[in-house]
């Protein structure tokens, strides 16, 4: 297998991990909504969103960085250099993880406060422990990819969410059964992020003790402490020049889950009052963002396997692949895309009515879930831009967005109250596509759907109109028949009928044609060749 194969196989790899970890963090959250309670979902929320935006910073770009310099190291037959460069990272991490923990258990308090909701002090004071060890996890995942050994950082990912899904729903269900207050409860479901963290520690150090053995075969160290060829301030220089671009690029979801949080009280409470503030918090934590983050997955996957593809070719000033490249991948994440946040969006009002405790909230799911669209242009464009080395560019585009998403709320939210606040979270996203495609178009000109574009959107309002009936049905079946089922029925219909009217449209109307067939994946391939046949020549 060729050093280009193996990486690509290697992202893959990653990519298939990050998918099933992203799916196992979202089933968690349908039995906690239902245990939890207003209270508890908002207090769960609050903790989760504090907690991801401060595992962004400690962690994303840094071990990317840090498996760039180890592949290099090795590449150029300098394993010595390697161990030091491995040792500064998990110095730095040891001692960020303590920072960052002690941080959020100290000003955990404060926070709460500030945000109108005192009862999440505990849950996130619960989850603080887990930010110890999940830089140094992230450090040695950066080191295994260096070594283009991926397989070790995806087994840990799955293990992880495997440990924090299954104690984050067993803490909950004993205190529930103990019969302990929605914020007490979700404080115990919080813990099952630190178990978790204990999960993927143990797979990594597992890892680490065999490859340490393996290096002392060959007379190497794994770690170097104290050769001092390279020195400590040099190797973080390089780490956080370059790392901190692709941070603050990766906080753009993160970031926003945070600003929503920190502001949705605070903006609601003297609208509407701070009970059902605190429901709208708790909806839009567990609910909303559990169903909007079903659409961009795939997106993930995509921006995931991109970024070697796009690189290769920039790097080889190999206009014209680099043009194909960049049109297919906006192509299918557009395509792919839009049927799932159009079905999702148009039949929330079944999706909340099966999954969840209560029928109230479709309205901020719809919302939210419609806007991810430009979620999932975003992540992929980003991804482009950082196959291209303009991480830089991306961190303005997404400090742009953010500045937007902030103001526009703050505007909107007198007006709209929380739908207002969820809208701009798409306009958020809208922008920084928009920025990341105008940047892309000055280096390589493309098109996504060029004239085909009218076509797209007439298959995109009759899919939705279905969605919508659908799901309308569904209400309707309530009448004579228990609610879930009914909206089970609506749900499955609404994923069986609608792909396949999408397919058909896209054929029909030729927004996919026959003569590209063949530069799209193979899968993909094998679902459209059948239908060609309703395709004139």
């Amino acid at each position: 297998m060729s050093k280009k194969e193996s990486f690509i196989k290697g992202t893959l790899i990653l990519a298939a991990a990050a998918l099933v970890a992203r799916v196992l963090g979202l089933v968690q959250r349908v039995p906690l909504e239902h245990m939890l309670g207003d209270i508890g979902n908002a207090s769960f929320t609050a903790a989760n969103t504090v907690y991801l935006m401060l595992l962004t910073v400690a962690t994303a770009g840094i071990p990317s960085t840090l498996s760039k310099m180890i592949s290099e190291r090795y590449a150029l037959d300098r394993p010595e250099e390697a161990g030091r460069i491995y040792y500064a990272a998990l110095l730095f991490s040891g001692m960020m993880g303590v920072v960052i923990t002690l941080a959020v258990y100290i000003f955990a308090p404060w926070y709460t406060r500030m945000i109108q909701l005192p009862e999440a002090a505990p849950a996130i004071r619960a989850l603080a422990p887990a930010l110890i060890l999940f830089p140094t996890i992230a450090m040695m995942r950066g080191y295994f990819q260096g070594r283009n050994m991926m397989a070790v950082g995806g087994v840990s990912q799955i293990v992880e969410q495997i440990a924090r899904v299954f104690t984050a729903i067993l803490l909950a269900y004993i205190l529930l059964q103990l019969g302990k207050p929605g914020q007490t409860i979700a404080a115990g479901a919080s813990f099952g992020g630190v178990l978790g963290s204990l999960g993927a520690f143990a797979i990594m150090l597992m890892a680490s003790v065999k490859l340490s053995k393996n290096e002392q075969k060959k007379g190497r160290k794994l770690i170097n402490r104290h050769d001092q060829t390279i020195p400590l301030s040099r190797i973080y220089g390089d780490i956080f020049k370059l790392s901190i671009p692709i941070v603050l690029s990766a906080l753009a979801v993160p970031a926003i889950n945070f600003i929503d949080t920190t502001i949705v009280k605070p903006l609601l409470v003297g609208q509407i009052g701070d009970a059902l503030a605190t429901t709208q918090l708790g909806i839009l934590g567990s609910r909303a963002q559990s169903v909007a983050g079903i659409p961009p997955i795939l997106a993930i996957a995509l921006s995931t396997s991109l970024i070697p593809i796009i690189s290769a070719a920039f790097a080889r000033k190999d206009e014209t692949h680099l043009q194909q490249q960049i049109t297919l991948a906006m192509r299918i994440a557009t395509l792919t895309g839009m049927p799932m946040v159009l079905a999702l969006g148009f039949a929330a009002y079944s999706v909340n009515g099966l999954l969840f405790s209560t029928l109230y909230g479709a309205g901020i799911i719809a919302v939210l879930t419609l806007g991810t669209i430009f979620q999932i242009t975003m992540m992929v464009s980003n991804s482009m831009l950082l196959g291209m080395n303009l991480a830089r560019r991306s961190m303005v585009h997404v400090g742009i967005g953010i500045v937007v998403k902030l103001i526009g709320s703050l505007a909107l939210a007198p007006v709209f109250g929380i739908y207002g606040i969820v809208g701009m979270t798409g306009v958020c996203f809208l922008v920084i596509t928009m920025l990341n495609l105008r940047t892309l178009r000055g280096i390589v000109s493309f098109s996504v759907l060029g004239k085909r574009w009218p076509a797209f959107i007439v298959t995109c309002i009759i899919i939705s109109a279905a969605s919508f009936g659908l799901s309308e049905m569904g209400s309707w079946m309530t009448e004579f028949m228990h609610p879930r089922v009914a909206f089970f029925i609506a749900c499955a219909a609404v994923g069986v009928i609608v792909p396949a009217i999408y397919l058909l449209l896209l054929v029909i109307l030729r927004v996919i044609r026959r003569d590209e067939l063949g530069t799209y994946p193979r899968l993909l391939q094998k679902i459209l060749r059948p239908l060609m046949r309703l395709q004139r020549a």
